[in-house]
């Protein structure tokens, strides 16, 4: 059997330099050697594992590209892989193909062998690729349903809507819990639960797009519901008005937040959940997708001690993520920070965090006059939506305060027109006002199965690229789908960005009461970059695509 540093350097993978060190931190610190040369950037993971099974005389394999047979993967329960973290792939030669984290586990193939009674060849793959194959193809649809029919062939006595006294292993219950920890895996941000005349409809939006996940039967809508209410601590009596809640649940050791809003409709209560994510309130800023020009005016903007940040762009754009990235860096030992939002989406440990209750008066006119007069040196304002509220903020940005917020605009120039629309004096806004960020969110390529092409100039024309003629056409790429991606052909997503720093020309042009396009156009003269050609830069760079542009930007 060859040594593990004559393959890795027989295929490259490391120089000789490498591997003489790596020896001698091997023997100072007594880790693998595998281990120490993936601590020093040297190997990946998956570079490691194949040399390893080399070494061994086995074949490796990349699940994330690699074509699983359906019937292969279906011999073997999810449990059981789990337990093992193997996986069957597929068949070669009459005997079933395994993926193994650890093919030495000769219980684990044992066990597959007795439940499957086959043969089985073991294959590598790394323990990351196996267990996210595992949650690919094992995915909880299958138990959903099968939940689904136990409820259907409950006792039909009995009243699914009380569910108070159901234990946590009634079908109901493992439903809806199977039904939040579906959607967390597959990374949605969003679940819908619709009823209609004959069935109930659920819908997850994932990277920002809705996606028809199952249709239940009808008879177990109160059920679901009425769990979902007690979960959010909602009153499952009241069905006749709009209703919010919060709750928390437990996904593999991970605590996650949801923020529940019930809608009464003709067929029924639709009920969405909002996940929250708490590590996205804990991003950094440079995380964001900033190009660096964008990021160096966002950040100086922020670095001030007072002046007016604000955010614009649809819902769901990403602004409030923005914000608290921004807040994460001021938020600092020898500033108090206060914010009043609606409602508090993300805790965030040292910020002093207010909710609005407009039954009991604390609107966020009412709430930033008190925080005002509770000393503060940096205030975020959830949102601005009425004169009052814009008025007290402006003022606050005026006396020494950074206040953050957000507005719904198209674009960055609008914002100064919809303060003044909403009556604040021109010389205020252009006086209070430091920066504002348009924001958009557009979906990212997958990176396993984006497709490069060279698209046409008359494509370029009527995509409203700005590609000179004489030049050849600049090689991009589109969407393709495999199982990576659920077959979308994307992954993940990123931000576009318009940073519009207010200038003495623009202070001025608010005063006189310019329009937004005026206001616009002299922006980009002193170097803003529009939302449309941030996109489509980072169509350039390979991270989107122009479809996924069109989109997101008018």
């Amino acid at each position: 059997m060859r040594q593990l540093g004559d393959i890795l350097l027989g295929e490259g993978l490391v120089s000789a330099e490498q591997l003489v060190a790596a020896n001698e931190e091997q023997t100072r610190v007594g880790r693998p050697l595998g281990r120490v040369l993936i601590d020093a950037g040297a190997l990946t993971e998956g570079q490691l594992v194949r040399a390893l099974a080399t070494q061994i005389g086995l074949r490796f394999v990349d699940l994330s590209d690699y074509p699983l047979d359906g019937s292969a993967v279906a011999l073997v329960s999810a449990a059981v892989c789990r337990r093992h973290n193997a996986l069957p792939i597929g068949y070669e030669d009459g005997r079933l193909l395994v993926a193994m984290a650890d093919p030495a586990n000769v219980f684990a193939v044992d066990d597959i062998r007795s439940l499957t009674g086959m043969e089985i060849k073991p294959v590598v793959a790394t323990r990351n690729d196996v267990v996210a194959a595992i949650k690919r193809f094992h995915r909880a649809d299958g138990d959903l349903d099968d939940l689904t029919m136990a409820i259907e062939v409950a006792d039909p006595d009995v009243d699914l809507s009380s569910i108070r006294a159901v234990t946590e292993d009634a079908p109901i219950v493992k439903f809806v819990n199977l039904l939040i920890s579906q959607a967390i895996q597959d990374r949605a941000s969003d679940i819908h639960i619709e009823p209609a005349e004959r069935d109930l409809r659920v819908r997850f939006r994932i990277d920002g797009v809705l996606h028809e996940i199952m249709r239940s039967p009808k008879n177990i809508q109160s059920g679901v519901i009425s769990r979902l209410k007690i979960m959010a601590d909602i009153n499952i009596a009241e069905r006749r008005i709009p209703q919010d809640g919060r709750l928390s649940v437990a996904i593999e050791g991970k605590k996650v937040d949801l923020r529940v809003a019930t809608l009464p409709t003709v067929w029924g209560e639709k009920v969405v959940l909002r996940i929250l994510d708490n590590s996205t309130a804990r991003l950094d800023l440079a995380d964001l997708g900033f190009s660096q020009e964008n990021y160096e005016r966002f950040s100086a903007s922020y670095r001030k001690p007072y002046g007016m940040i604000l955010v614009t762009g649809p819902t769901g754009s990403g602004k409030s993520t923005t914000l608290y990235a921004a807040l994460n860096i001021v938020s600092t030992v020898d500033k108090n920070v206060i914010t009043v939002e609606d409602p508090v989406e993300y805790r965030l440990p040292g910020v002093n965090q207010v909710q609005t209750n407009n039954k009991a008066g604390l609107t966020f006119a009412s709430a930033l006059r008190s925080i005002l007069r509770s000393d503060p040196d940096v205030v975020l304002i959830g949102e601005i939506r009425d004169h009052e509220t814009a008025q007290i903020a402006i003022e606050a940005a005026l006396t020494g305060h950074l206040v953050l917020s957000t507005l719904h605009t198209n674009d960055a120039s609008s914002a100064l027109t919809r303060l003044v629309e909403m009556g604040i004096e021109p010389f205020l806004v252009g006086s209070a006002i430091d920066c504002v960020l348009a924001q958009r969110l557009a979906r990212r390529l997958c990176v396993r199965c984006k497709e490069a092409y060279v698209p046409t100039h008359d494509q370029l024309t009527l995509a409203r690229f700005p590609w000179p003629a004489e030049e050849p056409p600049p090689t991009i790429y589109r969407p393709v789908g495999c199982p990576t991606c659920a077959k979308t052909g994307y992954q993940g997503r990123l931000a576009l960005h318009e940073v519009m720093s207010v200038s003495e020309d623009i202070e001025r042009m608010a005063v006189e009461h310019a329009s937004a396009a005026a206001v616009r156009e002299v922006a980009c003269a002193q170097g803003m970059t529009t939302l449309r050609n941030d996109g489509l830069a980072k169509v350039l760079a390979g991270v989107t695509s122009l479809e996924e542009i069109f989109r997101v930007v008018v």
